[in-house]
């Protein structure tokens, strides 16, 4: 004996995107609910909310929020089986990869000894390096992005970088 069941139950597109969505949101719930609670104290005087120390995790808890959910609805929504689908990885060459974490290593390693400045300089030259960037004006941007963002965290966020080693 069979029963025919009209209930549709929808299949999952793309389980690379529902997967990593759902991890992605554990990540973020746990940072939202947990970590920054927890582990960020805010100052019993506060002048500005802006000023807590927990403004900037909230934001990134709650971006990672929303952008796990949009990954869990586009791997239920979206079929990934079109071969010109842009979103296919392809693996590089390993040279890249192990530029790559070079530069991570020499941007964490020379942080505090040479400063937020020339450390992001260099890494930046190196990832430019990684990715064969052809154009010579790109190369300006490896010393003008790495002084701006340290700018930006120094002066507007209130944030103490090492800023040069001198």
């Amino acid at each position: 004996m069979s029963s025919s069941s009209s209930k549709r139950v929808m299949a999952v597109r793309d389980p690379g995107d529902v997967l990593s969505g759902c991890v992605l949101l554990v990540a973020s719930i746990i940072l939202l609910f947990y970590l920054i609670p927890n582990y960020i104290s805010e100052p019993p005087i506060m002048q500005s909310p802006l000023m807590s120390p927990r403004w900037l995790p909230r934001i990134v808890g709650g971006l990672m929020l929303l952008f796990s959910c949009l990954l869990i609805v586009q791997g239920l929504l979206v079929d990934n089986t079109d071969k010109e689908d842009g979103r296919r990885i392809e693996k590089g060459p390993r040279l890249r990869f192990a530029m790559m974490a070079a530069a991570l290593v020499v941007y964490v390693g020379l942080f505090e000894s040479l400063g937020a400045v020339i450390s992001g300089i260099l890494a930046t030259l190196i990832l430019f390096a990684a990715h064969p960037v052809r154009t010579w004006w790109v190369y300006s941007l490896a010393f003008v992005l790495p002084a701006a963002v340290t700018f930006v965290f120094v002066k507007v966020m209130n944030v103490p970088l090492p800023l040069m080693p001198f």
